[in-house]
């Protein structure tokens, strides 16, 4: 793993094979999203849309947390500015979330503890959320007066408003058990299996077709806001498509041949 860019906030880290992983770097405050942070962010995420080798990002935190939501300090200056300053701020942030959930490559979240408020958001919008058993989760937002309204939508696909509804309305704090249970992880495991279990997926998903994946997360995006007959009748196109290209042949020749596809990397 070589680093690519760094900054004082966000650490940027590149493997061979096209992995790249963002480290939220402010241990210290438990990587709270100071604007500094996400302005760091915002530029790394903008950088990877155009990156045509890129395989897989992960998300993670330095230190013991993955991310203790928004900057208390920050949030004090928002508070006290205008309005305008106030929409600025979270308009940035839900088109942050957004093109984080928009990048045409697996996300994964490398939940290394603590994820509250905006840091809980961050793992909703991963495909993929691996969280250590020493994790922690909540939506804390009431308990400083506001709501967990940017990353609402993307929670609320994770687990519904059923289950949402209980942890908005009482902003308690819960064991990642309590969040693989209710679907904001797929993953829990020990502390010192995170990395191989962060491996695991990544290896499987280097195995597969990098095309083929981008349009997996076009087709789940797309296809629950189709009504039926129109969600058929994309499908076949999206299937017809992907037929036609060189990944396909690829794959299907590996396979016939008994070998590891070779797929096609941009340059």
């Amino acid at each position: 793993m070589s680093a690519v860019s760094t900054s004082d906030v966000l650490l940027v880290e590149r493997s061979a094979d096209g992995i790249v992983t963002l480290t939220l770097n402010r241990p210290d405050a438990h990587n709270a999203l100071s604007p500094e942070l996400s302005a760091a962010l915002e530029r790394a995420i903008d950088a990877l849309r155009g990156d045509t080798i890129l395989r897989a990002v992960v998300l993670t935190g330095a230190g013991e947390s993955f991310c203790a939501g928004g900057d208390i300090k920050s949030m004090r200056e928002t508070v006290a500015g205008e309005r305008a300053l106030r929409v600025r701020r979270s308009e940035r942030f839900a088109g942050m979330l957004a093109a984080i959930r928009a990048l045409p490559v697996p996300v994964l979240a490398r939940v290394n503890g603590p994820a509250h408020g905006g840091g809980a958001g961050l793992a909703s919008i991963a495909d993929i959320a691996i969280a250590s058993d020493t994790a922690t989760f909540g939506f804390t937002e009431p308990k400083i007066g506001i709501a967990p309204a940017t990353i609402s939508p993307y929670v609320l696909e994770r687990i519904g408003a059923a289950s949402a509804g209980r942890l908005f309305l009482t902003a308690q704090r819960f064991p990642a058990t309590e969040g693989l249970r209710l679907g904001l992880y797929d993953c829990v495991v020990r502390r010192g299996e995170l990395d191989a279990q962060v491996k695991h997926e990544l290896d499987a998903i280097l195995q597969c077709s990098p095309s083929a994946l981008a349009a997996c997360k076009r087709l789940i995006a797309e296809v629950p806001r189709l009504e039926r007959d129109a969600a058929i009748a994309h499908t076949a196109r999206v299937l017809a498509d992907l037929w036609e290209t060189d990944d396909a042949r690829e794959g299907i020749a590996a396979f016939a041949e008994k070998r590891k596809p070779r797929w096609l990397r941009k340059t």
